[in-house]
C-alpha cells in the first residue's frame, strides 16, 4: 500500500474483502466465527478520541515511508538522489543493483510519492519528491555513522 497524503484515506471498496476472498468459500469466516465461545469474541472497537484517529493516520504514514527507506538498495538510490536528478542508468550504477531490480525499486518509490519523475526525450529522469525526505536519509546516514565509527551522540 503506498502513503497517503494528508487528509487522503484508503476506502475499501464492497468487492475488496482482502488477501483471503479467493481461499475460502462464501460464508466461511461466519460459519467459523459461530463455533467461538462468546467469551472468545473480540469487543467492539471503542470510539475514538478526537485527533487521535489524525494521529494514527500520521503515524501509519510514517511507518510506510520509514518502510520502503529500510531497504539497502531503495536507500542507495535515495542518497544518490538526494544529490540531484539522475536517470535509470546512473541510478544504477550508484547503488550496483541489477537494472530491473533498480527499476523496481523506483516504482515503488514513485507510487509512494517519494521521488518524481519527468521525460527528457527518450529517458526517465528522477528526482526526490520532496526536501524531508532528503533530511529524513541524510539523517539515517549519519546515525549510520555514528555508529561504524563509535562517535558520541549529539543534538
Amino acid at each position: 500500500m503506498g502513503v497517503a497524503g494528508p487528509g487522503h484515506r484508503r476506502v475499501r471498496a464492497p468487492y475488496d474483502v482482502g488477501m483471503s476472498a479467493g481461499r475460502h468459500p462464501a460464508g466461511a469466516h461466519e460459519a467459523r466465527s459461530a463455533r467461538v465461545a462468546p467469551a472468545a469474541r473480540i469487543a467492539p472497537v471503542a470510539r475514538v478520541a478526537p485527533g487521535a484517529q489524525e494521529r494514527g493516520d500520521r503515524l501509519e504514514a510514517a511507518a510506510s515511508v520509514l518502510a520502503l527507506l529500510a531497504d539497502r538498495t531503495r536507500l542507495a538510490l535515495m542518497e544518490r538522489l538526494g544529490r540531484g536528478e539522475a536517470d535509470v542508468t546512473t541510478l544504477t550504477e550508484a547503488c550496483g543493483a541489477a537494472r530491473p531490480s533498480v527499476s523496481q525499486h523506483l516504482a515503488k518509490l514513485r507510487l509512494a510519492g517519494l521521488v518524481t519523475t519527468r521525460k527528457d526525450g527518450r529517458r526517465v529522469v528522477y528526482a526526490l519528491g520532496h526536501g524531508h525526505v532528503r533530511r529524513l536519509v541524510d539523517e539515517a546516514l549519519n546515525a549510520a555513522d555514528h555508529q561504524l565509527g563509535s562517535l558520541p551522540p549529539h543534538d
